[in-house]
């Protein structure tokens, strides 16, 4: 890319940064990619906001993820037309998965686009998958690129937590918290389901939080006559009403469960869920016990964020900006203690942030059957 078109390259960040021109005004773009996630929009206007009003800077977002990028699908972003944003769940931009670098063309068009619109930086909200597109974009072809992270499933390695996990667990919490009185009211086994494809932060904490049972998260290869024991034991204390909080992608230990077999989309992730199906068939085989499945699914990733991951996001925005004012290209934002800091995008690529074992085996399992 030509720097003096706007667009500036790997060269043409490493100057600017030396000749401190980012204080001046620049042109950002932003998408965001992947699920949607509550606090989405909370972070487009945290960036906005301190852009315009702060560095007086012109931002733009690119419609549904990198195809808006590809095929110039944009909108103009200001305080204006965020009012009224911040506890809007989802996002205004759309979002989808795929990369630039699925087709041969991709990735071309793609610079040429940030060099053609006059761009400065472009701004990646993104899980796993978008924060390693935009790694690779910076380490080989040189765009300058700010990450945020996103993920209500909190696996992004580098960050402590990302925004939209605390909506989500209060979303399973309340909706555990609601089951325990049905099934204490007809003696049933209430399977839960709840998102978590690599990782069980959500079912760990939910079932924490929750008063379950049983948990069982991907981390810990689960015996499925052990699940049943604890719960026929509750039973044999007088407790008959049980609550098991299973992460989609759950796995058994060997020879223990026949899952299904496992089915994959056209971007390669396993197309999960229903696992607590085949689990809550085989407790009430064994055990004799009601037993009933509640498919918690989109909803845990769909409305109003809570106040904790409005701030959040509203943090992870304002550094966002700021991160681009320091020309800090190929880098993240991230919680760190009670801290915000910079932090290599190369960090997630390939990687998935598992649960603290230690949190499974010493808190949650303490309360389970």
């Amino acid at each position: 890319m030509d720097a003096s078109r706007g667009g500036l390259g790997r060269d043409g960040g490493r100057l600017a940064w030396r000749l401190g021109i980012y204080s001046r005004r620049v042109r950002v773009g932003m998408l965001t990619g992947g699920g949607d996630c509550p606090g989405l929009n909370a972070v487009i206007r945290a960036i906005v906001r301190k852009g315009e009003r702060v560095y007086g800077d012109e931002l733009i977002g690119f419609l549904d993820a990198w195809d808006g990028v590809r095929d110039r699908r944009t909108m103009p972003l200001n305080v204006e037309t965020m009012r009224g944003s911040l506890p809007k769940g989802g996002t205004m931009l759309g979002t989808r998965r795929g990369s630039p670098f699925d087709t041969p063309t991709g990735v071309e068009e793609v610079g040429k686009t940030i060099a053609d619109l006059g761009l400065d930086a472009l701004v990646v909200i993104g899980g796993n998958g978008s924060l390693s597109i935009a790694s690779r974009l910076f380490a080989e072809v040189g765009l300058p690129i700010v990450g945020v992270p996103k993920t209500i499933d909190n696996d992004i390695v580098g960050t402590d937590v990302t925004f939209g996990f605390n909506t989500a667990v209060q979303i399973a919490t309340d909706a555990i918290d609601r089951l325990h009185t049905t099934a204490e009211s007809h003696d049933r086994v209430m399977v839960v389901e709840v998102m978590g494809r690599h990782s069980g932060w959500i079912a760990t904490y939910a079932g924490i939080a929750g008063g379950a049972s049983v948990v069982l998260i991907p981390e810990i290869p689960f015996d499925i006559q052990e699940v049943c024991d604890r719960i026929v034991r509750r039973h044999d204390r007088g407790r008959y009403a049980s609550i098991v909080v299973v992460a989609e992608g759950a796995e058994s230990k060997p020879g223990t469960l026949e899952l299904t077999d496992k089915v994959y989309d056209k971007f390669g992730h396993v197309r999960l869920g229903g696992v607590a199906d085949v689990i809550a068939r085989e407790i009430g085989e064994r055990t004799g016990f009601e037993t009933r499945v509640v498919m918690l699914g989109h909803v845990q990733r769909g409305g109003t964020p809570t106040a904790f991951d409005r701030v959040l996001s509203t943090r992870f925005g304002v550094a966002a900006i700021d991160l681009v004012h320091q020309s800090g290209w190929g880098q993240m934002v991230v919680a760190r203690g009670s801290e915000i800091v910079p932090a290599p995008l190369e960090l997630t690529v390939g990687q998935t942030r598992s649960v603290d074992v230690s949190l499974y085996r010493d808190v949650a399992e303490v309360f389970f059957a």
